[in-house]
């Protein structure tokens, strides 16, 4: 991923940084009699994978803590009876009285083609509260007995930024929680024991480093959690490297508003360090909570404009925003819409009117809707997305037939426009939402592929070099890393992934199935195959 030197024979490392890269007759004049040589027979050598947006470590509260309701590929549920069976089974093993937590269900892809409602949960048990969340985590649905806990009634008002989905008929909760709505309940379920956080921890880093990742960007955070990764790296616990942000709206990591300084962008150390601001202006389409400009193909009610909504006005989120900007923050602000995406534009050129700063890196993540205009003006101010582009994959067929139309499902994560434009951008997966693989959302960036095996948009695919870029040395630029990582040069980590395939020139349709065989960070072995 050097632009210099795109290839090389070998590379010489010490101290967990590289100090050489070039032919291999050259690099081996510089070992010494202590020097460790290893010959990779051929196989090919990248700089480590960077994840440039999930949830690390919550994919290893999965069987942890949280019963698997993902339907086929990633889990088992084909049906809600399916996934009251899956909770019921959790139920019997658990004392009566304790939460049962799920997650992962998708209404999509379940043969209903709805959400579960209070009703469906109570099957699974009346003596457990149960609270399941969405695969996108912007919905919850909970029992009867977790409702009452909360107390919510059919009286309850709706938060600001949230829905209490009700009965047409009868006014009373259907047990779905939308968006801020989830917190009425959520805020009762005990935090996992230090026991299963721990174990969820472990599984998580072999799932991520089996990956290849070498650097995680945390898409929020807390100071609970914070401290967690602060404790489990002084024990040697956590060989990746982490960039959290911070939760902007909902923790107690960034700054309130009026109460800045402290934790700035960039605090921290080469291991764990802080990152972007993370604020949120929609939800999830495939959840009906993406706020768009024109109304969903297929709305979820009776109501033919149904557009979405956002999470706040175009006002506060500028107003915050515009105090974030003026003190240095990087901000990272959530948008699936494109009437989202006109909202977060709005708010980074007004603070940037107000407030002229160089190269702010200011991030929009998932972007998944957005227009060509959109792009036009992320150029112009210099914002960078993170694109969600496995959508294609994931969730391409019911885009193009329920929530967007053809039309606008060929343009999600619209990737060969931004590099049209020489805008800079990332690609993730947004674990836990789908499971961490690089290399799969770099498969799906070159193939825009979807489940039923259609190509979704193939104008948008992108070619392998600059797929291969958004999960390296741009997702590295993107978070201020372009000088320590992201690219096998000298001065930098010596992080690296070792592939069983070479993804320039494997058959397309293979690259989500190169095998990782190692992956090394400073200059050591965290996973080998």
């Amino acid at each position: 991923m050097d632009d210099a030197s795109p290839s090389a024979e070998a590379v010489a490392v010490k101290d967990g940084r590289i100090i050489a890269v070039g032919k291999s007759k050259d690099i081996r004049q510089l070992a010494g009699r202590q020097t460790k040589t290893v010959d990779l027979k051929g196989k090919v050598m990248l700089p480590g994978l960077i994840d440039a947006h999930s949830h690390f470590p919550s994919s290893g509260l999965e069987g942890v803590v949280y019963v698997n309701l993902n339907s086929p590929p990633v889990g088992k549920i084909q049906k809600i009876a399916d996934l009251v069976s899956a909770l019921k089974e959790r139920a019997e093993e658990t004392v009566a009285g304790a939460w049962i937590q799920g997650r992962g269900y998708d209404q999509t892809l379940l043969a209903e083609k709805r959400h579960p409602t209070r009703a469906d949960l109570d099957q699974a048990s009346d003596e457990h509260p149960i609270f399941i969340t969405h695969t996108s985590g912007h919905l919850a649905v909970a029992n009867s007995a977790a409702l009452k806990l909360a107390g919510i009634t059919k009286d309850t008002p709706n938060p600001e930024g949230g829905t209490i989905q009700r009965d047409r008929a009868t006014g009373e909760p259907t047990g779905v929680l939308e968006e801020s709505a989830m917190a009425l309940v959520s805020k009762y379920v005990p935090a996992a024991s230090p026991e299963k956080e721990l174990a969820a921890l472990k599984e998580a880093v072999k799932q991520y480093t089996a990956a290849g990742v070498t650097t995680s960007i945390i898409a929020a955070g807390s100071k609970t959690s914070v401290m967690n990764l602060q404790k489990y790296s002084k024990e040697g616990l956590l060989p990746l490297r982490i960039t959290t942000m911070g939760s902007g709206g909902l923790g107690d990591l960034s700054p309130s508003p009026g109460e800045l300084g402290g934790f700035v962008t960039g605090f921290g150390n080469d291991t764990l360090k802080l990152g972007a601001v993370k604020m949120w202006q929609d939800g999830s389409i495939q959840g009906y909570t993406g706020y768009l400009s024109k109304p969903y193909h297929v709305p979820p009610g009776d109501d033919p404009e149904y557009r979405g909504h956002p999470l706040q006005s175009r006002e506060k989120l500028t107003e915050r925003v515009i105090e974030l900007h003026k003190n240095g923050y990087q901000i990272a602000i959530h948008g699936n819409g494109d009437a989202a995406i006109d909202d977060i534009l709005y708010a980074f050129r007004k603070a940037q009117e107000a407030f002229p700063r160089k190269d702010a890196r200011h991030r929009i993540e998932h972007a998944q809707m957005a227009r060509e205009d959109q792009l036009d003006e992320m150029a112009k101010l210099g914002i960078t997305p993170s694109f969600y582009v496995s959508h294609t994959f994931f969730w391409g067929d019911q885009h193009w037939e329920t929530f967007m139309g053809p039309e606008r499902a060929a343009r999600m994560s619209p990737l060969k426009s931004a590099v049209k434009r020489g805008i800079r951008f990332s690609v993730h997966l947004d674990t836990p939402v789908t499971p961490m693989s690089p290399l799969q959302a770099v498969w799906s960036a070159v193939n825009r592929t979807s489940r039923s095996g259609e190509v979704i948009g193939p104008e948008q695919r992108v070619t392998r070099i600059e797929a291969l870029r958004a999960v390296t040395i741009d997702a590295a630029w993107q978070n201020f890393d372009e000088n320590i990582k992201g690219s096998i040069e000298t001065g930098k980590y010596a992080d690296f992934v070792i592939l069983g395939d070479n993804p320039l020139t494997v058959q397309s349709m293979k690259i989500k199935d190169i095998p990782i065989l190692e992956t090394v960070i400073n200059g050591k072995t965290v996973y080998k195959k």
